[in-house]
């Protein structure tokens, strides 16, 4: 499956960050030709081999474990999970930001006919009040894209085949 850039939804919880001053917004878009519901896209999303090398660093980074059973309790309704805490869920979609307000994380799923479901996976970048993004944002962007699209691509592999 191919994960593609979308123009975030004007429903999206990520909505709110679109166009506002010096931020970076994206969201991309890979179709599950299953029924998958928000507490599964998150559980395959932040388990897949490559989210799993990020949970290590943050480990590292945190001084704590970040197990499978907290990506549990983030689908089941937690408010927090490793160094994100939660900014708004609705049905069907989850805002996360980091710990220093810096960046923001959105999953989201929308059923379609079918059975089949779109999977979306959106980030905000926000820059401090009064500061532009920086060089080296700019310059992370492509690799944050890259990244951002093969999570997704694997989150729905993951989904396919558990």
């Amino acid at each position: 499956m191919i994960a593609r850039a979308v123009p975030v939804p004007l429903d999206a919880l990520l909505q709110r960050y679109v166009g506002n001053g010096d931020t970076y917004t994206d969201a991309f878009e890979v179709m599950s030709p299953y029924a998958v519901d928000l507490e599964a896209f998150i559980e395959a999303f932040y388990t897949t081999w490559l989210f799993r090398l990020e949970r290590w660093v943050l480990t590292l980074t945190l001084r704590r474990r970040i197990r499978d059973s907290d990506v549990v309790a983030l689908a089941s309704g937690a408010d927090r999970f490793a160094a994100w805490r939660v900014e708004a869920r609705e049905a069907g979609q989850i805002l996360l930001c980091d710990h220093s307000g810096a960046t923001r994380s959105w999953l989201a799923v929308s059923p379609k006919d079918g059975g089949a479901t779109r999977l979306i996976f959106g980030s905000a970048v926000v820059a401090a009040e009064g500061k532009g993004l920086g060089r080296l944002v700019w310059l992370l962007i492509p690799l944050h894209r890259l990244y951002a699209r093969a999570l997704l691509r694997l989150a729905e592999q993951r989904l396919r085949f558990t």
